[in-house]
């Protein structure tokens, strides 16, 4: 890992849609910090963190051997429409790509069904002679004429950032190389991404969307990251700056700038990673992970200590848990479902008198109507306020007081009074909506990947998530939960484990019964080279590891999946050793082979990274029972009995390992609260990580 700054330390910063969070290690130590975001210049709540951290730790900022940031900034972009005017250039007679899509219906029987509308409108995609065979050979070539006169509409059309994607450009890159040379001499002020670079894979829709959506958001990130190291720098940090990826690596602001289209996960990727270590450090090799924190949900498998992964995302979803609704991303990404249901998801009662929860959000500005800052519609947080599950006085470590009537005035205004229920109910049914949601998508999300829920710990995490886990669990039917240390800044601690590492993606159609060993040798050589040469620029003398996997189908199939290959020299011969790798990844996924059916390889994958940063090992071993005194009590409500009823609280920072907490309880800290319903009981493990287990197991 790049080095500097005496101390060693080293901080991850992440910002969501509600708060920043911090975490910093150092000396054996961590320290964390969340401070609501500022939408208007989110730079701000970094640098704010960053220094309300330092000064709790008592560091200076040359003390940081390392910064890693991730931001939802490239998501809340392409959402909310508020990217740069971007150019699409295409090939002639097909400027409509990404608006025919698949030309399939996500919704069968709707009528009226919504598709989301591309990045890029109509006026703004533009055409130039040119064309490829799917082998790379030129069938007509570049008319540099045409793509010369594209420079004066540019101008004309206020054309900020420009994606150039032509036919068949994932076998040879050549027509895009020249045309964004020829426009980039004419507009040295416009940024351009090449769909060749950005997803040089087959299926032209998929890989037009990545490309406008990478020059769509590409100006926007470039500034705030520059703004961003020039106000680290005016701080006095000299250490080096790295992104999340979204397919949970780490790599440089060159590369982050370049391609930003593979920040959109990076937050909640980083959620993943955090999952997926303390899975290892508890010996689960099977495991939920539940990150929920302001504005959305996340659900993420993680199996032998290793998170689920894909090549394609969708970004914007029209209609929830539809696929096909959104902008498609062919980009690495850690596969999981995410949902609008966070703290600050807004809570309302729809035409047919039903509670409705979200996707829209009241985020940090103005946020939950208990935070006292101008929001009038309830959430989540206030739901959770009115539930006696969150203290007023003790929010955020008490420097955040709640407004406990605004809270009552707007869940009484547009969920009890609309339904004639009591306040208490009205909260309730807001706060089972979301915990049903997420249950539900956690069901399908798990069906979809050929995988059971069942029989799963649950690993809880971010600001609001150990307030619903216990709950959520009992729908899922699992029985154990673990909530970790700084669960409230998981994503943040994630950053602090994920190494330094590129994946790139090339496609190159071959068939088993006729493998070209040398072909594939050369590709993937290449694909080596390229991503060597990016993790290198973090990692300059460390040790690499090399993963690979491939994308194959059966010949005829529409779809491909994902199958792990050794890293090797390939020769003919180890053609019946792929295939035995698809027929394993096929059963899993099918249950069933198909015999007689040649199989064919569509595009190749290679994954490069850095040592895994170290980590502190974890005392497994049973520490001494205990059952320490309650700090206070109070009113929480009791969903069996509907009515509310006296708790045992507790503080975290008072408790020891053996602690034995039998619920109901609650147990506070300054980022979150852990409610323990009374189907479980809690003890603090040798690690000091909470784990609550359902009685009777």
């Amino acid at each position: 890992m790049a080095a500097g700054g005496k101390a060693g330390a080293r901080l991850g910063v992440d910002i969501g849609g509600t708060f920043t969070d911090v975490a910093l290690e150092a000396h054996g130590r961590r320290f964390s910090a969340k401070i609501l975001t500022t939408p208007e210049a989110p730079e701000r709540a970094v640098i704010e963190a960053i220094r309300a951290v330092l000064r709790e730790a008592g560091l200076a900022p040359g003390d940081l051997s390392i910064i890693i940031h991730g931001t939802t900034l490239a998501t809340n972009a392409i959402i909310e429409r508020k990217g740069a005017r971007t150019a699409l250039v295409t090939t002639e007679g097909f400027r409509d790509t990404v608006e025919i899509r698949h030309e399939n219906r996500f919704e069968q029987y709707d009528v009226n069904i919504d598709l989301p509308p591309p990045l890029v409108p109509r006026r703004l995609r533009l055409v130039v002679p040119e064309r490829l065979d799917a082998r790379g050979r030129t069938v007509i070539p570049l008319d540099e004429s045409a793509v010369e006169a594209l420079a004066g509409r540019f101008v004309a059309l206020g054309i900020e950032s420009a994606a150039i994607g032509f036919l068949h450009s994932f076998t040879n890159p050549a027509h895009e190389q020249r045309t964004r040379d020829i426009l980039a001499a004419r507009l040295p002020g416009v940024t351009f991404t090449l769909s060749s670079e950005v997803s040089p894979e087959m299926r032209e829709y998929e890989r037009f969307s990545t490309a406008c959506a990478n020059a769509y958001v590409q100006p926007m990130i470039g500034r705030y990251l520059a703004n961003l190291e020039t106000l680290l720098r005016a701080e006095g940090f000299v250490c080096p700056l790295f992104l999340m990826l979204s397919g949970g690596g780490l790599t440089t602001v060159e590369t982050a700038i370049r391609f930003p289209v593979r920040l959109v996960e990076s937050g909640p990727a980083g959620g993943a990673i955090f999952a997926s270590h303390i899975a290892r450090q508890c010996g689960l090799d099977k495991v939920l992970s539940y990150d929920m924190g302001g504005t959305t949900a996340k659900i993420c498998l993680i199996d032998d200590f290793q998170p689920q992964t894909s090549r394609a995302f969708e970004v914007a979803r029209i209609y929830r848990f539809k696929k096909g609704s959104g902008l498609p991303l062919r980009i690495p990404v850690i596969e999981m479902v995410e949902i609008g249901a966070g703290g600050g998801s807004i809570a309302r009662v729809d035409r047919l008198k039903r509670i409705t929860v979200g996707p829209d959000s009241a985020g940090a500005d103005p946020g939950p109507a208990c935070y006292g800052s101008g929001g009038a519609l309830p959430t989540v947080t206030d739901a959770d306020l009115l539930l006696g599950r969150i203290d007023p006085t003790g929010f955020s470590g008490g420097r955040m007081a709640l407004d406990r009537a605004a809270a009552q005035n707007a869940m009484q205004r547009a969920v009890a009074d609309p339904l004639d229920l009591a306040l208490s109910l009205a909260a309730f049914g807001v706060s089972e909506i979301v915990d049903e949601n997420m249950a539900n998508a956690a069901r399908v999300h798990a069906i979809e990947s050929g995988k059971d829920a069942r029989g799963r710990t649950l690993v809880a995490f971010g600001g609001a998530a150990p307030l619903h886990a216990a709950r959520l669990a009992d729908k899922l039917g699992l029985d154990r939960v673990v909530v970790p240390s700084n669960a409230g800044v998981g994503s943040a601690v994630g950053f602090l484990r994920a190494p330094i590492a590129y994946e790139i993606v090339r496609s190159q159609l071959q068939r088993l019964d006729a493998f070209d060993a040398d072909a594939a040798n050369t590709l993937l050589a290449a694909m080596r080279e390229e991503a060597e040469a990016i993790v290198r620029r973090g990692e300059p003398d460390a040790p690499l590891s090399e993963s690979r996997s491939a994308f194959m189908r059966y010949r005829g199939q529409g779809h491909e999946i994902a199958v792990p290959v050794p890293a090797l020299i390939y020769r003919a011969e180890d053609a019946a050793e792929l295939l035995a790798a698809f027929d394993a990844a096929y059963r899993r996924l099918y249950s069933r082979v198909i015999p007689g059916v040649e199989v064919e390889i569509l595009s190749w994958v290679l994954l490069l990274s850095g040592p895994v940063p170290h980590e502190d090992g974890v005392a497994l071993e049973q520490p001494p029972k205990s059952h320490p005194a309650p700090a206070r009590r109070r009113a929480v409500f009791d969903p069996d009995s509907a009515e509310f009823i006296e708790v045992a609280i507790h503080e975290r920072a008072s408790l020891l390992p053996g602690a034995i907490i039998p619920g109901p309880a609650v147990i506070v800290e300054d980022e979150t609260s852990t409610v323990i319903t009374p189907l479980f009981d809690a003890r603090i493990d040798g690690a000091g990580y909470i784990e609550m287990t359902r009685r009777g197991v």
